[in-house]
């Protein structure tokens, strides 16, 4: 338990109000108000599609010590334990980083964001970290893994909220971890859920399209990624140091303005241009990639990964950077980091029923993304490459089409199918990707297809397949459910692969995962 007036005592939020907080103590932190215990603080945030002070009452019924909200007092239970602050969010990041003790500021903190790639690069110094000897946990879009503790972190992928990820720190840090790598997506920054995380190294992979649907803009979606930079600026000061250093990709469209707006220690890293860590002579085989990197004015590496494609050069290049040339791992035991990680759940996840094509189960779900997929996918092949994916429902509709394009140019075959359609119309969203392919060349029922159903849409791409040729899941990766108006459906794109390879080679024991749109 704490007292919430020890917890708001160093808190960097304006307080407006508060009334009855004296002698109030706290036994956990929520912003969801089912899961209020009796003692709880709950925290009442407003925007998005709700107001979290109209589940004041519920907080209160199941036995609320205390409420945070924005709004004014007149507006609250006249008997009730209430603080209103200017900023609810802050105040639940920093409130959340008190009730814990300020775990982070016993760690050494790698942040890592990015539109694709970020979980990788955070594997990757994970696994580099591991491999020196060095007690290292991660909090990804995948999982939290403390130890031999593996936690997932939810259904769809996001940084988690506030209470959790300073809840998985303090375990790590009562672990005995000394160090921990935190991806943080743009919503988690922008929602402060990473928000008193005492950052001391900064990793940007790229900034694309994506999430435009939330941000508004791509300058707000960029300008939101950077908010990890400033975050190190704030960081306290530490026992065992704060190298402070952001590390950046040379390559990037982002670079010019992320190397303007930081102030303080830069790294750079780039495939084939001037940087502190470079790449380059690639070799590529379906089994993985190897080449040299350069750093430190002439010092040369080799790197063996098991990863494939040009892209997961830059990934290992940014983790290089946060490593060795953050700090201080010896070169040596980051090649032999990189080279133990295996590829991340979904993916270029291949499955392998025994069949005389590649098949893979990827997560690319940005245009971006998509584009280096596909073009992994050429390199893997002298065969047909057949994409199978979608849009999501309800969030950013301009990639829908660019995604559409990109696809109906690079792969020999489309199949475009259902990707979370949420309460849109997928029959609409579907429509919107067909006319784009359209207008791009494609030819329905030659080079571009509609299936509605996933499962289907994957059945009809592996039948397409011949020897040699590449078959793409693309969209979901590790997700396992399915989002068809407001209902979560259980669904896995690698269950689906697997029961469609072994429909056609006639295996037994893989079952079709059940979708809403086989009914129609």
């Amino acid at each position: 338990m704490k007292r919430l007036e020890e917890l708001i005592q160093n808190l960097p939020v304006k307080v407006l109000a508060a009334q009855y907080i004296a002698g109030v103590e706290v036994g956990g932190i929520v912003l969801d108000s089912r899961q209020v215990q009796p003692g709880y603080l709950f925290v009442a945030l407003s925007g998005g599609n709700t107001d979290g002070h109209s589940y004041i009452p519920s907080a209160v019924e199941r036995g609320a010590a205390a409420v945070i909200g924005s709004k004014p007092l007149n507006e609250i239970p006249a008997d009730l334990p209430y603080l209103q602050v200017e900023d609810t969010r802050s105040a639940l990041a920093y409130l959340s980083a008190a009730f814990y003790d300020h775990p982070a500021r016993s760690l050494t903190v790698i942040g890592v964001t990015g539109t694709d790639g970020k979980t990788t690069t955070s594997t990757l110094i994970y696994s580099i970290l591991r491999s020196a000897g060095l007690s290292t946990g991660i909090i990804s879009t995948v999982n939290a893994v403390i130890g031999d503790e593996v936690i997932d972190t939810g259904f769809h992928v996001t940084t988690p909220e506030a209470p959790d990820v300073q809840r998985y720190l303090a375990k790590m840090r009562d672990a005995g971890l000394t160090h921990v790598v935190l991806e943080a997506t743009s919503h988690g920054l922008a929602q402060e859920r990473v928000t008193a995380c005492e950052f001391d190294i900064g990793v940007v992979t790229n900034i694309t399209h994506e999430h435009l649907d939330y941000h508004g803009s791509y300058e707000a979606y960029r300008a939101a990624k950077a908010r990890l930079f400033q975050h190190l600026q704030t960081t306290v000061a530490k026992p065992q140091g704060n190298p402070r250093l952001a590390v950046l990709n040379r390559d990037d469209e982002s670079y010019d303005y992320l190397n303007g707006v930081i102030s303080g220690r830069k790294m750079t890293y780039s495939v084939g241009n001037e940087a502190d860590f470079m790449g380059f002579h690639p070799e590529y085989t379906p089994a993985g990639l190897a080449f040299q990197v350069r750093f430190e004015g002439d010092k040369l590496l080799k790197i063996h990964s098991r990863l494939v494609g040009e892209y997961n050069i830059s990934n290992i290049l940014a983790a290089l950077a946060a490593t060795i040339g953050g700090l201080g791992i010896q070169p040596a035991a980051a090649a032999e980091g990189v080279e133990k990680m295996k590829p991340v759940p979904g993916r270029m996840e291949q499955i392998d029923l025994g069949q005389d094509f590649i098949a893979i189960v990827d997560f690319a779900h940005t245009p971006n993304a998509l584009k280096r997929a596909l073009q992994t996918a050429r390199q893997m092949t002298h065969g047909k490459v057949i994409a199978v994916f979608g849009s999501a429902g309800l969030r950013d509709r301009l990639k829908r089409r660019m995604m559409a394009e990109i696809s109906v140019e690079l792969a020999d075959v489309t199949v475009l199918t259902a990707e979370d359609p949420r309460t849109e119309s997928l029959e609409e969203i579907l429509e919107e990707m067909a006319q784009a392919a359209r207008l791009r060349g494609g030819v329905e029922g030659k080079n571009f297809f509609r299936v509605a159903d996933r499962g289907a849409a994957i059945r009809l791409g592996v039948q397409f397949a011949k020897t040699g040729d590449v078959i793409m899941a693309l969209g979901k990766g590790h997700e396992q459910s399915m989002c068809f108006g407001e209902i979560e459906y259980p669904w896995d794109d690698r269950v689906a692969m697997r029961a469609a390879l072994a429909e056609r080679l006639g295996s037994q024991g893989y079952t079709m995962p059940y979708l809403p749109t086989q009914d129609e």
